[in-house]
């Protein structure tokens, strides 16, 4: 290919970064016939041609209500922001802002559609009205991106449907605002002569691919977990029971299967049931747990003593249930329980507590984590992390983020590693916890589902912790081992993955061989 950038006298000192944002320009060059506008050519062209009109959708929440990123967010100056930073970057493009929060609004802007070229969708917080994804069915070109921790979830559970329906929606999911200010100028091609949907796709796509790049270090560091005795794991797990409080996702059914598979046993319980061993619970027993927390964490942040006081009665109440129905693991709707009103505690510190002492502590009664953790935890004697993912394609990671997180990643005489004491994030209330995992690990993720007799797995080096105040405490950052754009697009099985320390790919594909499970390596 004749190509100016691959053959300038800079190309032999560019690093693989920039030569692939220098030959994914030259693709997109190929699509506008004038190459990847820059902001000063885009300047100069805006005078000669009218603007596409683009409108930028926000798809938030009521910001008094407990959500992603969290309750009393300022989304009125997070959009500000946006659109400063797009208009500014765009001046081929004219951003028409909309807001929506629930279908109705959203029918209202579709209703209107004949008016823009295309969309511009921004998941600002989680409002599993399915918003985002109706807006980018709609057939006119489509950018949705990811404000990352405040609609990640919608995000990545809607994009794989989709792009499965082949519908003209490109994505951005990025820390860096550059971003997506690159891929929100091709909408420009919409207003030139001989320009499709099908071209600004791929320019979208070739700005993506230039601005993603694998992490060039992987080393990591080894702590000798290779293998497990899975006949003595099947044979605990034929004895396990683990407690489900106020629902289940999958309900019986679910149960059922998991039963038949594994021989794991869900016992459900009522909220009334936890609220009355919570009352009941030893308050002496509580002091000491909180004095446990404290004395132990770097930093105590929100909660107050008397949070986490309540906090350890709540662990208290849920020990003695498991220890009443011969349990070794519980999950409980959350919040369901807290945002109703059948519970008074967060069981954060609790759930934390039980996986650091080698059982389980499950939230959302989400039943399939639950098991999946039971079963990393029999198979090598190391606590599960349930967490919401969140992606970043500037830095090649994937972040696992949630308000319940173990302490000693390598099992209960592993090492301890330091966290602070938070409140809950969505709603700001309660007790939970910052756990601040040790960086330089191979990590294994799974999903286990024995109804479709399935292991969803992919792995990352463990890179840093990311501090930041929106959504979830604990954020894991993982450098992801294999094809991001793979996993992002044919995400599946709903938002939570399990994640687990450790290169354990091997005794896990052995262990889903012997009991029957299809694993799909989602990277």
């Amino acid at each position: 290919m004749n190509c100016q950038y691959c053959t300038s006298p800079s190309f032999a000192m560019m690093n693989r970064r920039g030569f692939l944002s220098g030959c994914m320009g030259c693709a997109a060059a190929a699509v506008t016939g004038g190459g990847l506008l820059t902001r000063t050519s885009h300047a100069a062209t805006a005078r000669g041609r009218a603007k596409a009109r683009v409108r930028i959708v926000f798809s938030e929440f009521p910001s008094d209500q407990p959500t992603w990123p969290n309750i009393g967010y300022d989304y009125e100056s997070r959009r500000a922001e946006l659109m400063r930073a797009l208009t500014e970057g765009c001046p081929d493009v004219q951003f028409i802002p909309e807001v929506v929060i629930n279908r109705e609004q959203t029918a209202e802007v579709l209703a209107r559609a004949d008016d823009v070229d295309g969309y511009l969708v921004y998941t600002m917080a989680l409002s599993w009205q399915g918003n985002p994804q109706t807006i980018c069915s709609a057939g006119k070109p489509a950018l949705l991106v990811d404000d990352l921790y405040g609609g990640s979830g919608e995000f990545l559970t809607q994009l794989p449907a989709l792009c499965r329906e082949k519908k003209p929606v490109e994505w951005v999911s990025s820390s860096k605002m550059d971003d997506v200010i690159e891929s929100a100028r091709c909408f420009a091609l919409l207003k030139q002569e001989g320009k499709t949907a099908d071209d600004f796709i791929a320019a979208c796509r070739a700005v993506r691919h230039g601005n993603t790049s694998r992490p060039k270090d992987m080393t990591v560091k080894d702590d000798s977990v290779q293998t497990a005795d899975i006949e003595e794991a099947l044979k605990r797990l034929g004895e396990t029971r683990i407690l489900v409080i106020g629902g289940g996702w999958g309900g019986d059914a679910y149960r059922a299967s998991v039963k038949e598979l594994l021989g794991v046993e869900f016992v459900p319980i009522a909220f009334p049931e936890m609220h009355q061993a919570h009352q009941k619970a030893d308050r002496d027993e509580a002091k000491a747990f909180a004095d446990r927390w404290i004395k132990q964490a770097r930093e105590v942040v929100e909660p107050d003593r008397a949070e986490i006081e309540n906090a350890g009665a709540l662990y208290v109440a849920m020990k003695q249930l498991m220890d009443k129905h011969d349990a070794r693991g519980i999950s409980i709707n959350c919040l369901g329980g807290f945002y109703g009103g059948h519970l008074t505690a967060y069981p954060c510190l609790g759930f934390c507590q039980f996986n650091n002492d080698g059982l389980v502590g499950g939230c959302e009664a989400d039943q399939r984590s639950a098991l999946t953790m039971m079963v990393g935890s029999v198979l090598f004697g190391r606590p599960g992390y349930i967490s919401d993912p969140v992606i970043d394609t500037s830095k090649y990671q994937i972040i696992y983020a949630h308000c319940v997180a173990p302490t000693h990643v390598f099992g209960p005489d592993g090492p301890a590693n330091p966290y602070r004491i938070r409140n809950h994030s969505e709603d700001r209330k309660g007790a939970s916890i910052q756990s601040l995992m040790p960086a330089g690990y191979m990590t294994t993720t799974i999903e286990i589902d024995p109804p479709s007799k399935t292991m969803l797995m992919h792995q990352a080096r463990a890179a840093e912790n990311i501090d930041n105040d929106k959504a979830c405490r604990t954020k894991l950052a993982g450098e992801l081992v294999g094809d991001l754009e793979k996993l992002v697009t044919n995400w599946s099985m709903g938002w939570h993955r399990v994640t687990f320390y450790g290169d354990l790919r091997r005794p896990l594909i052995a262990f889903a061989d012997r009991v029957g499970l299809k694993v799909i390596e989602e990277a």
